[in-house]
């Protein structure tokens, strides 16, 4: 029977932990340059795989595509706008109106007033509505109240008119058929 004869590498000493001799210690950095090719592939897989939905799809044409291919493409139809409703109003403007000044600022509820007189409210005059001050001076949002539902096209041709403001159906204020509560938020036209 044959027998292999030694060498220097068959009597490896006990203090020896590593095996393989041969191998040097793995540089630093190397798995960065790893997770730098997978994410490049990755991204290059999305792209081709998105360019390819929107060939499909038809949402991209290609110049090199035949004309057979182009003809099997059906165009997405585009919904058409609904017309919004268009609603005939027939206001009053000798409607009588209340304006309550909700802030802290004087003479508020007159300004806006003669500024609702100026455009065609003759309700908001003195002689027909009232101006006053409101119970509290600290409301923020300007709110029209209106009594009666067919008043709510009047008041949403007044919030029109003051340029803020929003309108709501309530009997809290059951002497006048249109009340404006003027609060922080609105700014008096100039001059």
């Amino acid at each position: 029977m044959a027998t292999k004869s030694t060498d220097r590498f068959d009597s490896v000493p006990d203090d020896l932990l590593r095996t393989g001799a041969h191998r040097s210690a793995p540089k630093r950095g190397r798995g960065w340059i790893a997770f730098a090719w997978a994410a490049l592939a990755t991204g290059v897989l999305v792209a081709a795989g998105l360019f390819g939905l929107a060939v499909i799809r038809g949402t991209i044409e290609l110049p090199f595509a035949t004309a057979s291919a182009r003809a099997t493409t059906k165009p997405i139809p585009t919904p058409s706008p609904t017309p919004t409703p268009t609603i005939e109003t027939k206001i009053n403007p000798a409607l009588a109106i209340t304006i309550l000044n909700g802030t802290k600022t004087k003479g508020l509820a007159a300004a806006a007033g003669d500024n609702l007189v100026k455009q065609g409210w003759r309700g908001a005059a003195p002689d027909i509505g009232s101006r006053t001050n409101a119970g509290s001076s600290d409301i923020t949002k300007t709110v029209v109240y209106y009594a009666d539902a067919a008043n709510e096209s009047a008041a949403r041709a007044m919030v029109l008119s003051l340029k803020v403001g929003e309108i709501r159906l309530s009997p809290a204020f059951p002497g006048s058929p249109i009340t404006v509560v003027i609060g922080s938020d609105y700014v008096p036209p100039a001059g």
